[in-house]
């Protein structure tokens, strides 16, 4: 075996083994980043009612990951509680978990139900989110946290 293909296979079984572990998070990050939620703020939604950029000055740890938030009151807020403004199943999409399995969760897909945030992977899937909601939160609540194992 040359040297050339051994060092292919150890970066391409590297690269497997970052993505299992990404998988397993609790917290949907991008592969070679920490930040929760792309680095939005997730109490923007509720107070802003819109997708906000966190700022690398409010910042917390929280689940394994990094939050940021656009202010310090919305930093206090999350920290006061974090379940109520953290995203549904991690961060991951929504419909996916209703699929049994994960998948990118857009930070610009979202949808507040029931005071409860939940992210989708693009445009046509949250169109597909939005046919039957309640009934891919039941069955995204039966799948999740053991999508992850």
């Amino acid at each position: 075996m040359s040297s050339r293909f051994a060092a292919v296979i150890i970066v391409v079984f590297t690269a497997f083994s970052l993505q299992g572990a990404m998988a397993e998070s609790q917290v949907y990050t991008k592969l070679f980043s920490n930040l929760a939620v792309d680095g939005y703020d997730p109490v923007a939604y509720f107070e802003q009612g819109e997708p906000t950029k966190g700022s690398n000055d409010h910042s917390f740890e929280y689940n394994g990951a990094e939050w940021r938030f656009a202010s310090a009151e919305n930093l206090e807020a999350f920290k006061a509680d974090p379940e109520a403004y953290a995203p549904q199943y991690g961060g991951y999409c929504a419909w996916a978990v209703s699929q049994n399995y994960t998948a990118r969760g857009n930070p610009k897909n979202w949808t507040i139900v029931d005071g409860r945030l939940y992210l989708n992977y693009n445009d046509e899937i949250q169109a597909r989110w939005e046919k039957d909601i309640p009934g891919f939160i039941a069955l995204a609540n039966e799948n999740w946290p053991n999508i992850l194992n």
